[in-house]
């Protein structure tokens, strides 16, 4: 079955709005969604960065109050 959204009649809320209910439908079964190898070579190499120490995680509020800061 094949369904299309008439893309170009649609305003930018309806398009978005769309966009969220395809996201929230898809994450009810996340084991079904399919991961590229690519995002898993992402990810281990990240993990070896924070492992060796080259990098390092934050906090969530400490990225909050730096974003702020930089767009005042």
């Amino acid at each position: 079955m094949q369904t299309s959204l008439p893309l170009n009649e649609m305003t930018v809320t309806e398009k978005l709005v769309a966009i969220n209910q395809i996201w929230e439908d898809l994450m009810r079964n996340p084991n079904d969604v399919p991961s590229p190898d690519w995002h898993r070579e992402v990810l281990s190499a990240r993990a070896g960065r924070v492992k060796s120490g080259e990098a390092k995680f934050k906090d969530f509020e400490s990225v909050k109050s730096e974003l702020r800061s930089e767009f005042k």
